[in-house]
């Protein structure tokens, strides 16, 4: 058997722990499976002395992470630490320049400094591995980058972010209203420190443009990425789009079309008994379709210690192996600069319009959506007493410009009593 693969771990939270745990629990499988010992020399974290519920008196503690990313005794450096900037970024790059591979968990790093990196280690003869970066447990890097690697991508799209799509479905299950389930799942501990990162569709827009990169051989563009968060899906487009037949998910879409790479993260319909439709609480979903195998579905948990901790793992043990694949899926210098491009693919809309209680409102709205091209598949006036009425439609396939005007146009009509809504219905 070869010589002990020696592992320096940054970042003892959550994911961090559950990496010490497996190799723990598991050390004669993963020799077994990788061909040599993994085990661990030296670990970092801002504090020392806090409860961790695992034994890590075995290991050196190294207080600074660039420090522990350069030291001789370490083959792998395990970045669990999180965040795009700072330590993070530097204590990468210094393992990089040591010698080192990297193993990391690190979404924002990736999604806006990818390329830089990518081509610093192969500068070195490095590489970086990250399938717990995108969807937790699910293997969904591996699959692109060898599973698929002959095939050519059209569309990846996919639910990811655990807990955007517990809100949702929790606010259709239990009736409540966004403030309400916003709440509980802070309470639950399901919310980044900083909220936004979450229901503002950032983290999910961060594993998106990631796979992009991987699936169009282009180079992470996270700035390219049209982001729309679920802060205003109500409890009544939950309620009312389940009475049509759909569900609303954060749905993360990317294709190459004509025009350049389109990328969109948005609150979206799709068929309640889609796979995607069906998806309930934290769990994730990732569609891929290729030339030649068609459509496939990954789902599995998209976070925790386990999940996330199992797909760290994995990469850990593929180096161990000697299995080194390019970062993206291709060398660096080959990834290619896509011209981003606005969403134009033509779709079906969801709108939720409150119209005035007066003659002629509803000859008003349609008006409007006809001067913009604009014809109405199926629509529903709900009962109301004496405030505005609640009108749902559902459109025939139109362009997000034609949507937008009919948008801009509609208060004009002085039948409008609330701002619309309007949201994509994405076939999958």
């Amino acid at each position: 058997m070869s010589a002990p693969l020696r592992l320096g771990i940054a970042g003892l939270g959550t994911v961090g722990i559950g990496v010490v745990k497996i190799i723990q629990k598991h050390a004669d499988l993963l020799a077994m499976r990788s061909g040599r010992e993994v085990t661990i020399t030296a670990v970092s974290a801002r504090d020392r002395m806090k409860n961790r519920d695992a034994d890590l008196s075995s290991y050196m503690w190294v207080q600074d992470p660039v420090e522990l990313a350069q030291r001789d005794d370490v083959d792998i450096y395990v970045e669990l630490i999180g965040g795009d900037a700072g330590v993070a970024r530097d204590s990468v790059e210094a393992a990089l320049k040591s010698g080192k591979d990297v193993v990391t968990a690190n979404k924002a790093l990736l999604a806006l400094h990818g390329q830089e990196l990518a081509e610093m280690a192969e500068a070195e003869g490095r590489v970086i591995r990250f399938e717990a970066a995108v969807a937790g447990g699910i293997p969904v890097i591996k699959t692109m980058t060898e599973s698929l690697a002959g095939n050519k991508l059209g569309r990846v799209m996919g639910v990811m972010n655990g807990t955007c799509n517990y809100i949702l479905t929790r606010m259709e299950s239990a009736g409540l209203p966004y403030e309400a389930v916003f709440e509980e799942a802070r309470q639950l501990g399901y919310l980044e420190a900083d909220p936004t990162l979450d229901v503002g569709g950032i983290d999910a827009s961060h594993k998106l443009a990631i796979l992009s990169s991987i699936a169009f051989g282009t180079r992470v563009d996270f700035g390219a990425v049209e982001i729309e968060g679920i802060e205003r899906v109500s409890i009544d487009d939950i309620r009312r789009a389940a009475d049509m037949g759909y569900r609303i998910k954060l749905l993360g879409v990317s294709q190459m079309t004509p025009r350049g790479l389109e990328q969109r993260m948005s609150p979206c319909l799709v068929p309640a008994d889609s796979p995607i439709g069906q998806l309930q609480g934290g769990t994730n979903m990732v569609v891929i379709e290729g030339d030649s195998v068609g459509q496939i579905v990954l789902r599995g948990a998209g976070a925790g210690e386990g999940p996330t901790a199992s797909a760290v793992m994995s990469d850990i043990v593929e180096l161990a192996r000697g299995v080194r694949v390019p970062i993206f899926g291709q060398p660096a210098s080959g990834l290619t600069r896509a011209q981003p491009a606005r969403t134009a693919v033509p779709a079906a809309y969801y709108l939720r319009l409150a119209l005035l209680d007066k003659p002629g409102a509803l000859a008003k709205v349609a008006n409007i959506l006809g001067d913009a091209g604009i014809s109405i598949h199926r629509m529903r006036q709900y009962d109301h007493e004496g405030g505005p009425a609640p009108v749902l439609i559902v459109t025939h396939k139109t362009t997000p410009d034609a949507i937008d005007h009919a948008i801009e146009m509609l208060p004009g009509t002085g039948v409008i009593a609330e701002d619309p809504v309007e949201l994509r219905i994405e076939e999958v």
